[in-house]
């Protein structure tokens, strides 16, 4: 619920931005104020899982969530819309922060690459259904549905989550300098970057990714200084981890420039409806249903370096074939490219979860999920905000219209394109280097 909320909006922002009169740079906010508030908060949530309790936290995530979604439905203006959508975004962030780490106590480390095989198909099956399912909702309803329909499920989570295991306590004090800290680094960088789309000044753009890099510095020298950080940032010591963690980071920035282009691009220059659009991403999710749990299952035998590489491959070959395909392809080229984009995405998600989780120490798994969840949400946020970028460059309107011209996004859908197929590809690269140094992956996984 709280994963598929972040790329549900999709489909229905041309239809919010028409409906708001609100420009398409500024639409791109509904999805960008979800994404930062979840990132800004999740490492405080992380810290809260391993002090206060990950059940509990994970319960009043879930409340402030429903209150959120709540808001959304009600909202009438952009701006209300944006600011409900963060606070919507900060209930996500604790369900998301504590939910590996859950996982973890729950089962035992034979089957930690199953779990997470399934876990990775609810993840990415949701991010990618959530165009999808977008699209149906708007078939038959008003926009605020898609938020609204969070509430009764919501109410059923909370019911579900009395089944949790009973809350193992750690020690340690919250730290507020570390939260107040990430929060402003990961705001301020996305701020200043969405200024570049917004058409800001340049001294207030460098302003503000200056001020966010000195939040960002001072977060990692007092984790590395305090005697309990909130955050274990030592793990990056760990090659495996260091090396999961920006093949997480890349490969989500490529799939935020996807699944925020593609929509403008089905509705504006194919004529197609918000369903139609949701429709042929379908086959994008439905891949990654059908791989993942059999790429989880394989991460327990076969190293995830040769795993997630060739998953990042056809990957990196799907978003091309995106990129290449001219307005009068065919239907089914769109859902044949979408189909190999999932399958490569999914067939790399599981293992490469499974490792960033499992090479972390068990006293550390708060963090590692905190960690994992930080990677993939800072890689749509960033994602979407290229989108935004990349449609300014080409000569939409950052405030004041409340469409776009069709030739606008016809040149810039497939710029966003390859710019994330040199993220997926950065990602593949990141990934390989798992294998520099180590035995063959026969020879490991014999």
């Amino acid at each position: 619920m709280s994963v598929l909320d972040g790329s549900i909006a999709n489909t229905a922002l041309p239809t919010i931005a028409r409906d708001l009169g609100a420009s398409p740079v500024e639409a791109i906010w509904v999805v960008n104020g979800f994404q930062l508030a979840v990132t800004a908060s999740l490492f405080a949530f992380a810290a809260l899982g391993q002090t206060r309790g990950a059940a509990r936290v994970y319960r009043y995530g879930v409340v402030a969530f429903i209150a959120g979604s709540l808001a959304c439905a009600l909202a009438r203006s952009m701006p209300v819309l944006i600011a409900a959508r963060a606070a919507q975004g900060v209930g996500a962030s604790a369900i998301m922060a504590v939910a590996p780490a859950i996982l973890r106590e729950v089962f035992p480390r034979a089957q930690l690459g199953r779990a997470l095989g399934i876990n990775a198909v609810v993840i990415a099956t949701s991010a990618a259904a959530g165009p999808t399912i977008g699209g149906l909702f708007l078939a038959i309803a008003p926009w605020p549905w898609i938020f609204a329909i969070n509430v009764p499920l919501g109410f059923a989570s909370i019911a579900l989550s009395r089944s949790l295991p009973r809350d193992i306590r750690g020690e340690g004090r919250f730290d507020v300098a570390s939260v107040v800290a990430s929060a402003l680094g990961f705001s301020l960088l996305i701020w200043g970057i969405d200024g570049f789309a917004r058409g800001d000044a340049a001294a207030t753009i460098a302003a503000r990714l200056v001020a966010g890099a000195a939040a960002a510095w001072f977060f990692i020298r007092r984790q590395f200084a305090l005697p309990e950080p909130m955050i274990a940032l030592e793990l990056f010591r760990i090659r495996v981890f260091a090396a999961a963690s920006w093949t997480s980071i890349a490969s989500f920035v490529a799939q935020g420039l996807a699944y925020v282009g593609l929509p403008f691009y089905f509705q504006t220059v194919l004529g197609k409806t918000p369903l139609e659009s949701g429709l042929l991403l379908t086959s994008w999710p439905v891949a990654v249903a059908l791989i993942a749990p059999t790429s989880g299952r394989l991460s327990d035998r076969i190293p995830a370096g040769v795993l997630s590489t060739i998953g990042l491959a056809i990957f990196t070959t799907g978003l091309a074939l995106y990129a290449l395909m001219p307005p009068d392809a065919s239907t089914l080229s769109f859902v044949a490219h979408g189909a190999i984009c999932g399958f490569g995405y999914g067939f790399f998600q599981s293992p490469n979860n499974r490792e960033l989780i499992s090479s972390a120490p068990r006293a550390k798994s708060a963090s590692a999920a905190a960690i994992l969840a930080a990677a993939r949400l800072s890689g749509q946020t960033l994602g979407a905000a290229l989108v935004a970028m990349v449609f300014a460059a080409f000569g939409a309107k950052p405030v004041g219209a409340t469409g776009v011209a069709h030739d606008i996004v016809a040149r810039a859908t497939p710029a966003a394109l390859w710019i994330a197929c040199g993220c997926a590809g950065f990602a593949m690269l990141a990934s390989a280097t798992r294998l520099i140094g180590s035995r063959s992956a026969l020879e490991e996984s014999a």
